[in-house]
Order: structure tokens, then sequence, then C-alpha cells
């Protein structure tokens, strides 16, 4: 799997023999997904395929209708579960108690491992996660200049627009929004560059490895890693004078009287959040107030399409101004 030997250097030697045989393109694979005792499943080109114990992969469907072309589905078991957990913590999980906590952990190259099993409480908060059985590990891909269309809708004069991207999960909103720092903090299109601050409460963005960045996010760009984003917003304004800031996957009031309280400092806002359309997210409460404000300049519109090379990641399908009338994008 060319391109993808940091995946395969951490993944128990059956299925990384299963990989290997399937001669992958490592840009089309999005997600691996181990489950103790289940088949083993990748997300490939936007498609789910299984894993036959000959090394071909087929459709999934193939497998839960029993129909997999003559082949035995290979099933994950606990040892490979636990051999590829030890590969990602280096043998030394102990030492990730507050990722394990958290639910994931995030390797060199950016890649995020999320994982489930069972849950030790205390106090009734989950202190750490033991018996892990289920591994989801979300492969990072960087697209330098993916936002670079949509730069002439991100400026008024030499200010940032507020813009908010809007998508359904797997459209590729991180991604773009992930350039868009890139871009915006180097200086594009005769625009200077712009000190930017990141709360990256799920790792997704500049992926930290050790503290320090797997992904681009610009010469001046300052990330605040772990840290949930409504306190880290706030904190990085304090600490780090920003011009603009950014956060994944905004939600809740916490997270919005976060985003306002930044509009009011003086700083630009760069965000995503989960929705199909406009009117979706006005109908949910926390988006309702600070939209019949006017506080975001920009929204813009996310989904998939289908290319000759594979899905486009990113793809616009609309343009909103302040006042959520359509702006005109080329197709």
């Amino acid at each position: 799997m060319e391109g993808g030997e940091e995946i395969l250097k951490v993944m128990a030697g059956g299925l990384r023999r299963l990989l290997e045989q399937a001669a992958l393109k490592f840009e089309y694979l999005q997600e691996l997904r181990l489950r103790a005792g289940l088949p083993f499943f990748c997300q490939y080109d936007g498609k789910e395929y299984g894993f036959l114990e000959s090394g071909r992969m087929v459709p999934a469907s193939s497998l839960q209708a029993g129909h997999a072309g003559g082949g035995s589905p290979h099933i994950v078991s606990r040892k490979e579960v636990k051999e590829t957990l030890e590969y990602l913590s280096s043998y030394s999980l102990y030492a990730y108690e507050e990722e394990l906590r958290q639910g994931f952990l995030t390797i060199r190259g950016g890649h995020r491992i999320g994982l489930a099993g069972k849950a030790v409480l205390e106090n009734g908060n989950i202190r750490t996660v033991r018996h892990i059985s289920f591994l989801n590990i979300r492969l990072a891909h960087q697209i330098p200049g993916c936002a670079r269309r949509l730069l002439p809708y991100l400026y008024e004069e030499d200010n940032v627009c507020n813009t908010l991207l809007i998508s359904p999960p797997g459209c590729g909103k991180t991604t773009l929004l992930r350039d868009m720092v890139r871009l915006i903090s180097n200086g594009e299109n005769g625009h200077a560059g712009m000190s930017i601050g990141v709360a990256d409460e799920r790792s997704e963005l500049a992926a930290c490895y050790q503290g320090v960045p797997q992904n681009d996010l610009g010469i001046r760009t300052d990330v605040l890693d772990n840290c949930p984003k409504a306190q880290g917003l706030m904190m990085l304004i304090r600490t780090m004078s920003p011009r603009v800031v950014a956060a994944d996957e905004i939600g809740g009031y916490e997270d919005l009287d976060a985003v306002r309280y930044a509009g009011n400092c003086g700083c630009s806002v760069l965000a995503t959040a989960h929705g199909a359309t406009l009117e979706e997210i006005r109908g949910k409460p926390a988006f309702a107030r600070i939209m019949e404000e006017g506080f975001f300049d920009r929204y813009i519109l996310l989904g998939k399409k289908k290319k000759n090379t594979g899905w486009e990641v990113g793809h616009v399908r609309a343009v909103y101004d302040r006042n959520g009338q359509p702006m005109e994008y080329p197709a």
C-alpha cells in the first residue's frame, strides 16, 4: 500500500497481510474497522468493503448477505485487536490514560484511532476504557489547495469573514477547514498572512503528536490541542492574540457563546457544523439566535460529488451570505 507505510506498521500481522494483498491506493483509503469476532471492514473511495481470507476485497453488503463470492470473510480476533493496540501505543497503553478517557488516540502522521470497550466510571464520569475490542482507524489526508476556490468568498477587504462550513459526516468539512486555516495563515491571493488560533478538541485539525502538529496549518498558526472548544477559544484569545480563531464541529450553547465572545474581541471565526441544509442548522436551538444576529458572514454548504478519480472531498454545493441568500459560485 504505497503511501500507507505508517498504517501498515501498526496493524496486526494478519491484517497487515490482507491490506498488502489487496494492493490498495492509500489516498482512497479513509477508514479501517476492527471489531473482535466480526469481519474486517474498510471505507475505500467512499464505499464500504470487507476482506476475505484470500486477501480479496469485496463489497461489505456481500458479506452481510452471505454471498462473498466463494471465499470466507476474515474475522478479526481479540488477539489482532490487542496486537494492533500494542503497536498503536508503542506497548505503553498506560501512558495514554487521558486519551483513553476521551476515547481516541492520535498517532504519527495525524491518523486518529477511535476505540470502544468497557468504560470504567469514577464519580459518574468515564475514567478510562478497558477490554478494548473495537477500533476505528481514521486515516488523515491533507489536500493542499482544496479551499483555494473559496478564498474570494472568505474576505471582505482585508478582513476574514466569519464563516460556517456545513455538511453531513464524511463530506470533507474538516479537510476543507484545515486548508482554509493554512491559506489564511500563510497569506494568499494578495492577502497578508494572519495569526490564527486553533482550538483542536479532538486532534483532527492539527493532529498533534507529542505536541507537534502533523498536519500543515500554516506558518502563523497556534494550536491548543485536546482542549474543549469553548475553553480553548477563549484561552487562545487571551494568550496568543490571534486575528482569526478556528474550531471544528461546534454545536452546543457553550460553543456558540465562545464564538460570540471571539467576535466581540475582534477575532474572525472559522468553524464547521453537522447539517445537510442551512434550514436544518437554523432549526437547532443553539444556532438560531446567533444566526438571527447575523454573526456569520458566510455559510458554505458541502456535499459529495463523484469524479472519475474518486469522490471529491469538500465539494461546495452552495455559498450563502449573512442573510442566507445564495451567492454565485462556479459549478
